[in-house]
């Protein structure tokens, strides 16, 4: 089994999310505060919906990673409109978490009750529906056919990956290819697309357009890969949601591909949590240590740095700036979450 050279020196995860966002600081404060203007209404329960969702946080890496690719890139844009699009993307973001927890029927999210769980499904529904037209009408601003065309096929996309998702549950034959287009579909794109409209904003050449858009593809699907190793590798306090929670939504995802063809049997034990929604007969642990025995995590873990070292080879178009080391160093920041 091939193993990967590690991509930069390995920083703990929390020092180097310090190193890459202490940057953009002063941004990410203004993203904070455009967030909360834009998710504002003169609709009471829309204000007290979109209050809840803001409070539950998150690492904000969407539109860190238009910040950090405009800036890569050269910057060339007024502040407010740099601000404005990676908010949009951050609402995007959110809409889709508050559809897909509606969908998995989950009680969690970011340690903290989901809005669906909070609030019911009728109002999370709306309230995604609201933030997803919220963005776009935000987004309208720019004047921009190609960023628009972009947000546009994004949508499409992701809820494409969802669609395709909902087939495939329970199922335990299920290819690396569809994984890998299920994963790009709801995952990948969106980290593409914020690299490519931090590029454009940047008014940058194709070339440098393309390659951010490329990075960001290729640091999606490593996110997603150590993503999916931590539903079996990180307690629950880390996910901020229920750990092993993918199984038992009926999802398969790589690791467990993989040990399905090194041992098929074990895809009757799969049903079975899948079907009783529970680890009762055979534990989250057991599985683990199933996937240790076959050398399977570190296996997801050299392709998740696969993609990774893709991604900063992506960025070579790029001078040497500060912001593009920055982006070096996010691929094995995400990746070393997972360990």
């Amino acid at each position: 089994m091939q193993t990967f050279a590690p991509i930069r020196e390995k920083l703990n995860p929390n020092i180097a999310a310090q190193k890459i966002f202490s940057l953009i600081k002063n941004e990410m404060a203004l993203v904070e505060a455009e967030f909360e203007r834009q998710a504002s209404s003169n609709i009471q329960v829309i204000n007290y919906l979109g209050d809840y969702l803001r409070a539950s946080g998150g690492k904000r890496v969407r539109p860190a990673l238009l910040l950090l690719s405009n800036y890569a890139s050269g910057g060339n844009a007024a502040r407010e409109n740099i601000i404005r699009l990676a908010t949009v993307m951050e609402m995007l973001h959110t809409a889709t978490l508050v559809h897909d927890d509606i969908i998995d029927n989950a009680d969690t999210r970011r340690n903290r009750a989901s809005v669906n769980a909070r609030f019911g499904n009728q109002s999370a529904v709306l309230m995604g529906d609201w933030l997803y037209m919220s963005a776009f009408e935000t987004s309208l601003q720019e004047r921009s056919l190609e960023i628009l065309d972009i947000l546009t096929r994004l949508t499409r996309k992701m809820t494409e990956g969802e669609l395709i998702q909902l087939t495939t549950l329970g199922r335990t034959d299920i290819s690396e290819t569809e994984y890998f287009d299920i994963l790009r579909r709801k995952t990948a794109y969106l980290f593409s697309a914020c690299c490519e409209i931090g590029a454009i904003l940047g008014n940058t050449s194709k070339d440098v357009q393309n390659a951010l858009r490329e990075y960001g593809l290729n640091l999606g699907t490593a996110f997603q890969l150590a993503d999916d190793l931590l539903d079996f590798t990180a307690e629950e306090e880390v996910l901020g949601k229920a750990s092993g929670a993918d199984l038992l939504e009926g999802k398969l995802t790589l690791p467990l591909i993989l040990l399905i063809k090194k041992e098929p049997e074990t895809k009757f034990v799969l049903e079975k949590i899948m079907h009783n929604g529970d680890y009762a007969h055979f534990s989250r642990q057991m599985l683990l240590e199933k996937l240790k025995n076959f050398g399977l995590p570190q296996q997801t873990r050299d392709m998740a740095y696969s993609f990774a070292n893709m991604a900063i080879k992506n960025l070579e178009v790029l001078e040497k700036t500060e912001y593009r080391l920055a982006l070096e160093e996010i691929p094995s920041y995400m990746i070393e979450r997972a360990k």
